[in-house]
C-alpha cells in the first residue's frame, strides 16, 4: 500500500478504530482519519521502501511488531528523490480471523548507506 500510494488500500489494513501516527504530522484516528492522513501523505511523496521485521510478539488476539524500513522518497513538490529510513512500531488486532493494524507509529532514522 505504501509503495503504490494507495490510500484506500492502506486504510483497509487498519481496524475501524485504528490510529496512524506519522512523524511530524497529525495522527489519523479511525477509518476516515486514516484515509485522510494517507491521502495527504501520498499527495506529497511517493515511497519506495522495504520493511525489515526486527521483532514480533503475539498474545491472544493482539500482537506487536518492531520494524525498520529503508529506501527512497520522491518529493512531488521538488521532484527530488531522497534517502528514506525509519523505525516503526505496529500493534495488530485479530478480527474475524484477520490481523489488522490497530496502531502504527514511525519516526525517521539516518539512512544506512
Amino acid at each position: 500500500a505504501l509503495n503504490t500510494s494507495d490510500a484506500k488500500l492502506a486504510q483497509s489494513l487498519y481496524t475501524s478504530d485504528g490510529v496512524f501516527m506519522p512523524t511530524e504530522a497529525p495522527s489519523g484516528i479511525g477509518a476516515e482519519g486514516i484515509l485522510n492522513s494517507y491521502t495527504y501523505v501520498f499527495s506529497q511523496i511517493q515511497l519506495n521502501i522495504e520493511f525489515f521485521i526486527e521483532e514480533i510478539e503475539v498474545e491472544g488476539n493482539m500482537a506487536f511488531a518492531v520494524t525498520s524500513s529503508r529506501g527512497t522518497t520522491l518529493i512531488h513538490a521538488t521532484g527530488d528523490t531522497v534517502p528514506e529510513a525509519n523505525r516503526e512500531l505496529f500493534v495488530f488486532e485479530k478480527l474475524d480471523g484477520q490481523w489488522k493494524i490497530a496502531r502504527y507509529m514511525f519516526n525517521k532514522t539516518e539512512p544506512k548507506g
